[in-house]
């Protein structure tokens, strides 16, 4: 059999296991949402209006919620609560990913970004060493203004970073966190049509309609989302990508932005969510392994190309495979 069909097969063989499902419950995915200080009333009932679409969306995905800034001020401060529960998800050993999700207003003086909790606020330093010490995966999403510092501060590996600005001093109210809230359980920003929406779609997605509402409204556009998932806290913007994929060059080999962040999801389909939590883990990383091949393709011939491609697809077939045999293992009910 020549290379190329042999390809086509195990090709086949992944959209089979796919759509026929696999046994393993995934373990649970954790959703922090902080909302900040409102500052106006107005504002207050914006951001609890986001961070409930954030509950319905963890309640769709069977992820765990957590929400902290909604209930009336406490004896802890906001801020010393948070990093209690940061510190608490430490202990925690789990491949899942943990969602931190801030939403309100931040501020930036030229050396400091600070989200604004009520009480003290949270610097990006700060969060940054609360975060240290855990080792599951983390998605960091930042909503406010002068959000971009936080980028810098935090991106790292097994690290996946929004910032609803691309520098500290873009200081107005952003729309990012609204959109935001509402894509990562829609549909409608399913890009690739796999029945469920990652983090990198649904991050696509509020980009450009964010947008869409400065231009309808015949306003400048005062923000601008960054992500980083590479680990060089440098950040791509939403028009540097093609449908899903990153145009943009990454420096030293590294893999480019967006490819980690469409491995999450939130509200999984109906086979993802069945594979388990180390399996999936083991199939993203082949799966990095193919699009860094991808990325590095020029620099290969046609026969070392496609040879190491064909392993690395077996590799994730027999991944598939073993979701497969694991749910025909099933007992059967007497």
């Amino acid at each position: 059999m020549t290379r190329k069909p042999v390809l086509m097969l195990v090709l086949f063989c992944l959209t089979c296991s796919a759509l026929a499902g696999q046994s393993g419950k995934a373990q649970q995915q954790t959703v922090m949402v902080v909302v900040g200080a409102p500052g106006a009333v107005e504002y207050a009932a914006q951001f609890a209006q986001w961070a409930g679409q954030w509950e319905k969306a963890c309640q769709r995905g069977g992820a765990s919620y957590w929400v902290m800034g909604l209930d009336p001020s406490e004896a802890v401060s906001d801020k010393e609560l948070l990093k209690e529960a940061l510190a608490d998800q430490a202990a925690i050993q789990t491949r899942s990913a943990l969602w931190l999700v801030l939403i309100g207003h931040g501020t930036y003086d030229g050396r400091t970004a600070k989200f604004n909790l009520r009480g003290p606020d949270l610097s990006a330093q700060d969060l940054a060493q609360w975060l240290a010490p855990i080792q599951r995966p983390v998605a960091v999403i930042n909503t406010a203004s002068s959000s971009a510092p936080f980028l810098t501060q935090l991106g790292g590996p097994q690290r996946i970073v929004l910032t609803a600005t691309k520098s500290g001093f873009e200081h107005n109210l952003t729309r990012f966190g609204q959109y935001l809230a509402t894509a990562i359980s829609d549909p409608a920003a399913d890009l690739d049509k796999d029945g469920q929406t990652s983090l990198l779609e649904a991050f696509l997605s509020a980009s450009h309609r964010v947008n869409s509402f400065y231009g309808a409204a015949g306003r400048l556009v005062t923000e601008h989302a960054l992500l980083d998932d590479n680990g060089d806290s440098l950040g791509t913007p939403a028009d540097w990508f093609r449908g899903i994929r990153p145009t943009k060059k990454a420096a030293e080999n590294a893999l480019l932005d967006g490819y980690r962040a469409h491995q999450l999801h939130l509200v999984p389909s109906a086979s993802e969510a069945q594979m388990s939590a180390d399996l999936r883990a083991q199939r993203d990383l082949l799966e990095l392994q193919v699009m860094q091949l991808r990325d590095s393709r020029e620099s290969l011939s046609e026969a070392d190309y496609f040879a190491q491609l064909e392993t690395l697809l077996y590799e994730i077939a027999r991944i598939y495979e073993q979701t497969d045999q694991a749910r025909t293992k099933k007992p059967v009910a007497q």
